[in-house]
Parts: structure tokens; C-alpha cells; sequence
């Protein structure tokens, strides 16, 4: 399934894995690095901004505090933010007070912050990222769901289990592509998470998160290859002038769609090119 906060590129740890051709060679400043001193105080920033974070325990999941603490992790690394476009949410228009299934490609775990900033919705992610230090515990107080991707099996449950809170009205973020790449052109959707949407009735949300230096795309958040969180956080901290640009297109009503077509429809929307084979879409997106 194609729903979690991904292990970097090459590193497979469960079936439903997909392995990213970007490695760390796809990795450069485009723009000269921030000083020492600079980057330890952006890093002092940002374990304060956890910090207040955890102490929130429960409350972190309230919306207010989540879109406040998110962005002000933003802030401590030094990252801007450009938000394009309506909510994440799709709110009428035949929606039934369905929830939405916000469909992102994946760079880097900067994502999460970038989409938590513009609109807390709920996660999904990897079981593992639960037993992370620091960024496990602060998951699960934000409500984050997690999926056991160790065998195929758990993969219908796992897509009944989202058409489920999506039915109840939750909007869900789901990365469709399985693993992170360097850009927001690369890779290719997997089908099963737009199943939960036919099945619960929900609109799909297509978002497209790109990073900048100076206007200028920037490889610097990917977290791809055999790189460590630890790694890519470092790099991030020396970053100068990086930007998250999320921009939300127009939503994708599932009817009339299989989860195949809707997929691609979606793939187009975010990376720009369509599965092969697909015969080609007319029409709005609606």
C-alpha cells in the first residue's frame, strides 16, 4: 500500500515497497550554505519548537495547535511557506460530508510540515514510524494512523479501514507513490488508496508540494537513497532561502472511475505525466 511517510528510496522494508531510482547524488545546495553558527541556532529553534510540541500531549491533535506548531517548525529551519490555491479539504459540491483523500507526491519528510502548516488533516504512515524517538511519539498524539505494510493480506483491511474514517467525514493525506523522490516530476501512483475513495464516495484532492532556493527548484529536502533522518535534518539546517510551494488543485470526483483511471487523472495532475496505456482525459477534473 501507498500511504506512509516512506523509508528513504533504496530501503525496502515492507512488501508494498517501491524502490525510487533517486539516490543522494540527486542532492544539491542551490544556494550557498548557511554558516555553523547559523545552522546550530536553527537547530536549537527547532528541538525548542518539539519540545513545546510534546509538552502539548493530548491537545497536540487539535487543529489550531497542530497548524501552529507546524509552522513554527517551518520557521526554526529556516523554511518558508507558499500555499496556492483553496483549502485541502473539499467541502460541498456533492461531497455528501464525505472526508477528503488529499493526495500528495513525496520528497521528504519536510512534506508533513509543509501540509500540516496550510491545514491539519490526519495522517497515514508506516507502523515503524510510530516507534521513532521524538517524531513516533509526537505522530500518535497528533492522530496519526498507522498500517502494518509487512504482508499483502493486511492490504484490503487497510483500504477498507480508510474508506472508513472517510465516510465519517475525516480527511486523510495519503503519498501514492510509495517512496520519496528528488522532485515533483518523478515516479509513478499505486492504485489501492484510490479505492477507499470509489468506495467511500470521496473526492480526492490532488496536491503538489516542490521545494526552492531563490525561486530556483531545490533537491536539498529530498530524503532519498540510504540517507538517515539525522542526515537529511542536518542538511536541511544548512539550507539558505528554502521554500515549500504547496499547491492545491482542483478535486477529482470518483464516479464513473476506477481506481485505475483515477489514479492516473491524478498522477497528471501532480507530476505532470499520465500512466501509459490510459487513454487520454477530457473534461474538468470534476
Amino acid at each position: 500500500m501507498s500511504t506512509h511517510l516512506a523509508t528513504p528510496g533504496s530501503a525496502r522494508t515492507g512488501i508494498w515497497d517501491v524502490l525510487s531510482t533517486c539516490t543522494s547524488g540527486c542532492i544539491e545546495h542551490a544556494a550557498p550554505r548557511v554558516p555553523l553558527a547559523g545552522t546550530a541556532r536553527r537547530a536549537a529553534s527547532f528541538t525548542h519548537v518539539l519540545l513545546r510540541a510534546a509538552a502539548d500531549r493530548d491537545r497536540l491533535a487539535e487543529p489550531g495547535r497542530l497548524r501552529r506548531h507546524a509552522r513554527a517548525a517551518l520557521g526554526a529551519l529556516g523554511v518558508g511557506l507558499v500555499h496556492d490555491g483553496p483549502p485541502l479539504r473539499v467541502a460541498g459540491g456533492g461531497t455528501g460530508g464525505r472526508g477528503t483523500l488529499v493526495v500528495v507526491n513525496h520528497i521528504s519528510w519536510l512534506d508533513i510540515l509543509a501540509l500540516l502548516a496550510v491545514e491539519p488533516v490526519t495522517m497515514l504512515a508506516k507502523q515503524e514510524v510510530g516507534g521513532w524517538p521524538v517524531m513516533g511519539p509526537l505522530a500518535r498524539r497528533a492522530g496519526t494512523r498507522f498500517i502494518d505494510r509487512s504482508s499483502p493480506r493486511g492490504l484490503p483491511q487497510a483500504v477498507a479501514d480508510l474508506a472508513a474514517e472517510l465516510r465519517a467525514g475525516r480527511s486523510v493525506v495519503v503519498y501514492p507513490q510509495a517512496t520519496t523522490w528528488c522532485s515533483a516530476t518523478e515516479g509513478g501512483f499505486r492504485r489501492a488508496t484510490f479505492q477507499a475513495a470509489i468506495d467511500a464516495g470521496a473526492p480526492v484532492r490532488p496536491v503538489t508540494v516542490r521545494y526552492l532556493q531563490h525561486g530556483a527548484p531545490s533537491t536539498v529536502p529530498a530524503f532519498v537513497g540510504e540517507e538517515d533522518l539525522a542526515s537529511s535534518l542536518r542538511r536541511v539546517l544548512a539550507a539558505r532561502a528554502l521554500t515549500a510551494r504547496v499547491t492545491v488543485h482542483p478535486p477529482l470526483l470518483p464516479h464513473g472511475r476506477d481506481r485505475r483511471e483515477l489514479a492516473a487523472v491524478a498522477q497528471e495532475v501532480i507530476l505532470g505525466h499520465r500512466r501509459r496505456g490510459l487513454r487520454q482525459e477530457t473534461g474538468t477534473y470534476l
